[in-house]
């Protein structure tokens, strides 16, 4: 018979819970015994003097194995909000049409956009569902979301636990296995790393170069992370979020940025 202690939080329950289980699923999927879940990393988001960028990295693996290097991992929900994907694809992916749908829904409905308040308890209360996945041990998915806030005149950067709770992320947020590395990194920049300025008064391309060089970091130490791969014309997906809504950046300017700024340096 399985015994429970207290041991204070149900954080602790849950790791403890997760330790006890096996990491592949048996008899799921379609090669049986050796299924195991694939994930996606790494993310980030930070902002600058545009806007907020939102970038990731491609890679998807399962287990030691690499399923794709071609992930979608930054998700436009609507023309003022970002969702960036780190943990499982398709439970991610899912909630994300969810929000989608959810936010289409209201406008339509009420003839007005939901609250920055409104879109963040939906979006926790999607993963709070999800806690009996991640408890089993697959199925985790842990978002960084960006939108605009009309009346404050100004985009905010948020990040979640598995469990739903949310946090605002200023002037960053990581996300991912590789995320030591980038967040390290990024608290030094805005720090001390900009002479007389921080993080948020880079330019547009400043930014760029910043997220292909954080993300190539991530890679280095992080198999997971996919990096930057050029021979394979394999750029990341950078969205940005700025005073006229969600642009992506055309991998045309990521490869022109990464040629001269990265490669050549």
């Amino acid at each position: 018979m399985e015994v429970w202690t207290n041991r204070g939080s149900f954080l602790d329950l849950l790791g403890g819970k997760m330790a006890v289980l096996p990491a592949r699923a048996t008899g799921a999927g379609p090669v049986g015994e050796g299924w195991v879940e694939t994930r996606a990393t790494t993310i980030l988001a930070f902002h600058f003097s545009g806007g907020v960028l939102v970038a990731g990295d491609r890679r998807a693996t399962a287990g030691n194995r690499i399923m794709t290097n071609r992930v979608e991992k930054v998700l436009e929900i609507d023309g003022s909000s970002l969702m960036a994907i780190a943990g499982s694809p398709a439970f991610a992916i899912e909630m994300a049409r969810v929000l989608e749908h959810s936010f289409k829904y209201y406008r339509r409905s009420q003839l007005t956009e939901l609250s920055v308040e409104g879109k963040l308890r939906l979006l926790a209360q999607l993963l709070k569902e999800n806690v009996p996945m991640a408890m089993q041990g697959f199925g985790a998915v842990v978002p960084i979301f960006v939108t605009q806030d009309p009346l404050r005149e100004k985009s905010q950067i948020f990040f979640y636990d598995i469990l739903g709770a949310h946090f605002e992320g200023a002037p960053f947020a990581v996300a991912g296995s590789g995320s030591v590395e980038v967040q390290g990194i990024l608290r030094y920049l805005d720090r001390w790393g900009m002479p007389g300025r921080n993080l948020t008064q880079m330019s547009e391309n400043e930014a760029l170069v910043l997220a292909m060089r954080l993300l190539e970091t991530a890679s280095f130490f992080d198999s997971a992370t996919g990096g930057v791969q050029a021979g394979e014309t394999i750029y990341p997906v950078v969205k940005i979020l700025g005073p006229d809504g969600v642009r992506t950046v055309a991998e045309s300017d990521l490869e022109n940025c990464y040629r001269t700024e990265v490669e050549g340096v």
